[in-house]
């Protein structure tokens, strides 16, 4: 009895070295990596009256589902004018006839949501620098001087508008152009500093008559040309709330062809002199277009899966009051997701967004370390 005894105290010594010596395995293990469901290219902290989410809170809605986000606010303000809207003050362009007008703050507020955070919550956003005017030749000046004031913090510019329905024409002084030597400055420094940029600008106006050219895609290749250095993402694909995809002309006897806004991206991506152009398909509206039939949702994977490098996702989402609105874009393109191969969806969803927003990050700080004075 007495060696049983022995025996199992043996036993149960030897088995309590293994459960200790497997716990401190477990221990010296890394935590796995979330798996995300992506990475979000475009996203606006604020709205048309610079009210949001708290970034804190955001972080809650992002969860362990996405990974990192580019942030930003919106560089207008809508104007409440007692006398076009009496005592309802309109939080969107459209609620109101008064005009919008640049708000520079913009940019110190990001950047002080952005500091507010720890080191590892900040390495999952990508702040960007938006509250300038484009058809100011000392725009470019405030965008350096927010790098100077605000150095570590941002990684591009936008999301910045030239060309917007509605938009463009609420806007106070002189009118945003694709030809306006204000914006190749600032394309021209953001080749120089490594910059970012994310643009806004419709492919064609509202309205226009389908089988036409685009009014504004020539403009847009001219511009994108003139600075081959600038790595540029152009938001939505240039569509519109009312800037549909572009369309050929109906044959006479036959019903009209799919759109064909596809053909007209796919000629940019195969075009050599557009190399350094990206596309994000942000916004439900531009989802609306992709998913509407099966066989635009066929056309749209097919062009995906034929240059991944060249898309992002992204949200388009302004002032998120919950995960069910955020993720909102993401799962109406859930039919897309399902007839990408898995590197197109890997890159379109995540990696495209690491390997832009990484390359711009090392070359902003280091414009920073030669032009920004130590403190």
């Amino acid at each position: 009895m007495a060696r049983l005894s022995r025996l199992v105290r043996c036993l149960l010594g030897f088995a309590c070295v293994i459960a200790t010596g497997l716990a401190a395995s477990l221990q010296a293990q890394p935590r796995a990596t979330p798996a995300y469901q992506f990475n979000d290219s475009h996203f606006h902290l604020t709205n048309y009256v610079q009210e949001g989410v708290d970034i804190h809170d955001f972080l809650k809605i992002m969860g362990n589902d996405v990974g990192r986000v580019a942030l930003f606010g919106i560089p207008l303000q809508q104007t409440w004018s007692y006398e076009n809207s009496g005592d309802y003050a309109p939080t969107y362009y459209l609620q109101t006839d008064a005009p919008l007008y640049y708000y520079s703050f913009t940019d110190a507020y990001i950047a002080w949501v952005y500091k507010s955070l720890t080191p590892a919550e900040q390495k999952r956003f990508e702040p960007m620098i938006t509250g300038f005017n484009p058809a100011d030749m000392y725009a470019v000046d405030h965008i350096k001087r927010v790098l100077k004031v605000f150095p570590g913090v941002f990684t591009g510019i936008g999301e910045f508008t030239i060309h917007k329905e509605f938009v463009s024409a609420k806007i106070a002084g002189d009118t945003a152009s694709l030809t306006d030597p204000a914006l190749d400055r600032i394309f021209d420094f953001c080749a120089e500093s490594g910059l970012l940029i994310l643009i806004h600008n419709d492919v064609d106006v509202p309205f226009a008559k389908q089988g036409a050219e685009p009014v504004y895609l020539d403009q847009m290749k001219a511009l994108l040309r003139r600075h081959p250095n600038a790595a540029v993402i152009w938001a939505h694909v240039g569509l519109g709330r009312v800037v549909h995809p572009v369309q050929p002309p109906a044959s006479e006897g036959t019903a009209e062809r799919p759109a064909n806004q596809l053909e007209i991206v796919a000629a940019m991506l195969e075009d050599p002199t557009l190399a350094h152009l990206s596309f994000d398909i942000s916004w439900d509206e531009v989802a609306k277009y992709v998913v509407a039939t099966p066989e635009t949702i066929r056309r749209t994977a097919e062009v995906l899966n034929r240059y991944p490098d060249r898309f992002l996702f992204g949200t388009d989402e302004v002032a998120p009051r919950g995960r069910e609105q955020y993720f909102k874009v993401f799962r109406m393109y859930e039919p897309l997701w399902a007839q990408l191969t898995p590197d197109a969806r890997a890159k379109v969803t995540q990696g495209n967004f690491a390997r832009l927003f990484d390359a711009a990050h090392a070359k902003v700080r280091a414009w920073e370390a030669k032009n920004v004075a130590a403190r």
